[in-house]
């Protein structure tokens, strides 16, 4: 029997991009996915196409930077399926752009959704885990946690940030709770959208010629889930096979 069957997720930034291959991927190996996002109508498309495909899906608006509204998430599923088993915090924005542009506006969003974001998962999701005395907590990073480039300073900082979080939950949560952190390398997605700064959109389109698609990170996700309890993979580093940085 698949281990994914009948496991309860809980999938951030769920309505496009990773996090909606990701809850395609697991519904259709048997897992009962609950998805937020901030476009309910997104949700509403993803989770009505689950059910049509025969799976589990359930929805609710979320905007991971509000902990009332992560907690309520977690709730729900916990709620409707008794437990909650994975929690995939894959929410992020990425408006890149020169320090020396000073879109301070845009480094708080950063901040607020890339850190604060997956802080609030694990705060709304480890005391449930701990509970139950079992528990998965994925937070999906980047490549740019591992190095800086020209104008992603401050995403950088985010992603590295993610990865110190990650590494020191993994250390903190003893031996009934796995913690994994996927770094995704050049994927498609709206990331890309939300760069306002010109310069910085542009070098975006060369970088983004090779992008994997979001099924490729589906997949590593669904990998690091799919392991016996007693296996916990750390880190998934995921690149096409054609970027070398």
């Amino acid at each position: 029997m698949s281990e994914i069957n009948g496991k309860v997720v809980v999938i951030t930034g769920a309505s496009s991009g990773i996090g909606e291959a990701t809850a395609k991927l697991l519904a259709s190996r048997g897992a009962h996915v609950v998805i937020g996002a901030r476009r309910v109508e997104k949700l509403e498309a993803l989770a009505s196409l689950i059910e049509a495909e025969g799976g589990s899906a359930l929805y609710q608006q979320l905007d991971v930077t509000n902990i009332g509204q992560m907690q309520a998430i977690i709730r729900l599923a916990q709620n409707r399926f008794g437990r909650v088993d994975v929690v995939v915090n894959n929410a992020g924005v990425m408006p890149l752009s020169p320090l020396e542009a000073l879109k301070i506006d845009e480094w708080n969003r950063m901040i607020d959704v890339n850190i604060r974001g997956v802080l609030h998962g694990i705060a709304a999701g480890l005391p449930i885990m701990k509970e139950q005395q079992s528990g998965h907590m994925i937070n999906v990073a980047s490549i740019g946690a591992y190095a800086v480039t020209p104008t992603a300073a401050v995403y950088c900082a985010t992603k590295y940030a993610v990865r110190a979080i990650t590494e020191g939950l993994r250390q903190e949560v003893g031996s009934n709770i796995r913690v994994t952190l996927v770094s995704p390398g050049v994927t498609e997605s709206e990331l890309a959208e939300s760069i306002s700064d010109e310069e910085a959109k542009e070098m975006m389109k060369t970088y983004r010629r090779n992008a994997l698609p979001a099924s490729a990170i589906a997949r590593a996700i669904t990998y690091a889930i799919e392991q016996p309890a007693a296996v916990e993979v750390n880190e998934l580093v995921v690149r096409p096979t054609a970027q070398f940085a």
